[in-house]
């Protein structure tokens, strides 16, 4: 989602046809039995999605016992969710959001662990684009990751939500950094939705302001009617059920990456992370802290799926035409994981979490 999301309805059918991959299993474990768990993110680098490399970083991977192999995807390559789906990596760092499409398609797939309330992302607009609100995409060329990505979706939602229809405006990807800020910068689009550290380097280039805001869980719930779970963890559920002991490692070391996340600073979370992820071509790092700071609302500190906040996608996915048949939200994610981690490390709770009805 992510993000960039890849688009799910592009690839399904590939997808299932990979299904003797899907039921193989990338996990292996090293000589002192550690399981090692291949994890592929939609941008590491992308402070939406920043608790993976975090973790990493903190050692809480290997504190848990579990090897996480990072990766990420890259532009015009295969999604992280299709990666995962296909069995190419055992997880997806990703949106939310896919569980229902893969559902929708046929193909189960999980949430395993809530990281961000919000999707983390702002719809940065040029000055001169009068948009303050998705009634003003009509008319208007709109710049999202990729066509069929989560920002694409979010996109079509807030122009449906007003009242505009997608044959009213016109949707181009864009992807993200350099060159959704090129294509802002040389006219190519009115707006384009993003996340930090891009959002930051628009700003500071004076290419584009924030107009809607979906960085935080309070913006999201503001402008789409409730929390809005996007960055997560997703699985195959054949995958879950028959490594549950793994997949609790994997929770665990992010659980407590989030309550590290709430009780620490921007500055102290930048300080953390690779040097490249928070001072390159884009943003300085006191750009990047800045940013972080004004939208680190969107971290769950607990990692639980937040109650209302599958609906809410789910009523997302039905507005824009993605899912048209019916979906079971009591498979499509699972709250056990982050509830016996924070049990175990006996973390204190804020989150109220989702029922088995979303």
């Amino acid at each position: 989602m992510s993000r960039r999301p890849a688009a799910v309805a592009a690839s399904v059918l590939a997808v299932l046809a990979l299904g003797a991959v899907s039921a193989c299993s990338s996990t292996s474990s090293a000589a002192n039995g550690t399981p090692t768990v291949k994890l592929m993110a939609g941008g590491l680098d992308k402070q939406i999605y920043l608790p993976y490399e975090l973790a990493q970083q903190l050692g809480f991977y290997k504190k848990y016992g579990v090897d996480v192999q990072l990766s990420t995807e890259q532009d015009g390559g295969v999604g992280a969710e299709d990666a995962m789906a296909s069995g190419q990596v055992d997880m997806a760092g990703a949106w939310y959001n896919h569980t229902i499409e893969f559902q929708a398609k046929g193909k189960a797939v999980e949430d395993v662990v809530q990281l961000s309330g919000a999707p983390g992302e702002r719809e940065m607009c040029t000055k001169k684009s009068g948009v303050h609100s998705g009634a003003d995409f009509k008319g208007k060329t709109v710049g999202v990751t990729d066509l069929g990505s989560g920002t694409d979706t979010l996109t079509q939602f807030l122009a449906a939500k007003k009242g505009v229809k997608t044959s009213q405006f016109h949707r181009i990807g864009v992807g993200a950094g350099s060159t959704a800020i090129a294509a802002l910068q040389n006219g190519k689009v009115d707006c384009v939705m993003t996340t930090q550290p891009t959002v930051a380097a628009i700003q500071k280039k004076g290419v584009g302001t924030s107009a809607i805001d979906l960085a935080t869980t309070s913006g999201a719930t503001a402008a789409m009617g409730g929390a809005y779970p996007a960055a997560s963890v997703l699985a195959r559920t054949d995958w879950v059920n028959s490594h549950k002991a793994t997949v609790q490692k994997v929770v665990d070391a992010l659980v407590a990456t989030m309550h590290w996340i709430n009780t620490h600073s921007a500055a102290d979370i930048a300080n953390k992370l690779p040097a490249s992820y928070v001072s390159n071509q884009l943003v300085t790092k006191a750009d990047y802290i800045s940013a972080l700071t004004e939208d680190k609302g969107q971290f769950l500190p607990d990692g639980l799926m937040p109650a209302g906040g599958p609906k809410t996608s789910l009523a997302t996915e039905q507005l824009v035409g993605n899912v048209k048949s019916s979906v079971d939200l009591g498979k499509t994610f699972t709250n056990d994981f982050a509830i016996q981690a924070n049990k175990t490390e006996g973390f204190k709770t804020t989150t109220t979490p989702a029922g088995p009805n979303g």
